[in-house]
């Protein structure tokens, strides 16, 4: 073992008993460890029964100092030698500010960050979002914010190099607010998300069907084309979901919190969303209500499918069971049977989800020659998104004649 120097028996070699949020430590002269402060935790609760055992610890450490004088290598730097078979473990600190913290577990950060944040994102974020990497973190081989390397390559052994990224991400974005928030002095995430390379976003993604396409799906949901005999509810009853979709380009979540009250003479006022999976019902994704315009085509449509005793407060497309629509349940059950069969028989290019029905909207909407701007106020979204998402999807037409 490494020689200590340790010129007098004095203050200079005193090991001190501490009390740290109800357990027993002791702390080791900062000379041994080159000026920084050590401690030994004994995983005691502090009673005075415990005490005596906590001095006990101290004489023996104190007398291995002194004689390591004499005797070189008698004092262990490592501690292991003054550490019991069970509970005790030794607590490097972390000076912040001229404070002396216990080391910070990740864990603890991200329940500290998410409160933070809890007043200012949506319920549906902290429990989905927040909530998910929560338990990425519990599941983590160290909670140690220092083994940051180690936590990044498990992260990358267990899951996708996408999840992976984003989950440092926000790793990083924890701990830079750790910084700013005087908790730790420095961010050990830093910087690693942009190390990894993922897989780019598919080119599907916001690819839209065609005009046939579309008459095709729809035909398909409204002449039960391929419903089960044996299915308890037949896929005509989501027909009418589905048309709207393809109509007014609106999210998915927004056309199942839609109530008869949202919907005026000229036009239709989504304001509302709903996370059909958290039965939450909140403000539009952009937290901000729009004015969709009725035109003949969607008046003919909403006087159709409008019970005589419907009221206000009455779902424009309810649940079998009158309640909100499960958006995740119809897309693996009734969604995505539908339209892979219509690719099996050809009558589609390629399965696209639910939520394409908007990009099918916008696209074909752009080409009729609807501008950018008008088109992002009727979908909910900015010129810039329109512009950066869809104007690779529109199909080329003519160059006009002047």
């Amino acid at each position: 073992m490494a020689k200590v120097s340790v010129k007098s028996k004095g203050s200079h070699g005193t090991v001190g008993v501490e009390s740290f949020r109800g357990k027993l430590r002791l702390r080791l002269p900062r000379h041994l460890y080159d000026g920084k402060q050590k401690y030994l935790s004994l995983g005691l609760d502090d009673t005075s029964e415990n005490r005596q055992i906590a001095e006990a610890k101290k004489r023996e450490i104190e007398s291995d100092i002194a004689k390591d004088l004499v005797v070189n290598g008698t004092f262990d730097l490592t501690l292991a030698k003054y550490r019991p078979q069970t509970h005790l473990k030794l607590v490097q600190s972390i000076q912040v500010h001229h404070k002396t913290e216990e080391q910070v577990l990740l864990s603890d950060l991200w329940n500290k960050y998410t409160e933070f944040k809890s007043s200012q994102v949506e319920k549906t974020t902290l429990i989905r979002d927040y909530g998910k990497i929560a338990k990425r973190i519990a599941k983590l081989p160290t909670q140690d914010i220092n083994e940051a390397v180690a936590i990044r390559d498990y992260l990358l052994k267990v899951y996708a190099p996408e999840t992976a990224k984003r989950t440092l991400k926000q790793l990083n974005a924890c701990c830079n607010w750790a910084m700013r928030s005087k908790l730790i002095t420095s961010n050990p995430f830093d910087g690693m998300a942009s190390d990894i390379k993922s897989k780019k976003t598919s080119k599907t993604s916001r690819k839209p069907f065609t005009q046939d396409e579309r008459d095709v799906i729809i035909q398909a949901f409204e002449e039960n084309i391929y419903c089960s005999k044996y299915s308890r509810v037949n896929h005509s009853y989501y027909a009418p979901y589905v048309k709207f979709l393809f109509l007014t380009g609106c999210r998915p979540e927004e056309a199942i919190a839609l109530q008869w009250k949202h919907i005026e003479k000229n036009y239709i006022n989504f304001c509302e969303a709903v996370a059909t999976d958290l039965r939450i019902r909140k403000s539009t994704k952009t937290h901000e209500s729009r004015h969709f315009p009725i035109n003949r085509q969607l008046q003919a449509f909403l006087a159709e499918i409008k019970p005589e005793n419907a009221s206000n407060d009455d779902l424009v497309f309810p649940s079998t069971t009158g309640i909100e629509i499960d958006a995740h349940n119809f897309l693996n059950r009734i969604w995505k049977p539908v339209v892979e069969a219509l690719v099996k028989e050809g009558k589609l290019k390629q399965y696209l989800p639910q939520y394409n029905c908007r990009h099918t909207f916008i696209t074909m909407a752009l080409e009729k020659g609807v501008t950018v701007v008008q088109v992002a106020k009727w979908v909910g979204n900015s010129p810039e998104i329109i512009m950066k998402h869809y104007a690779g999807t529109i199909r080329q037409v003519q160059v006009p004649e002047f």
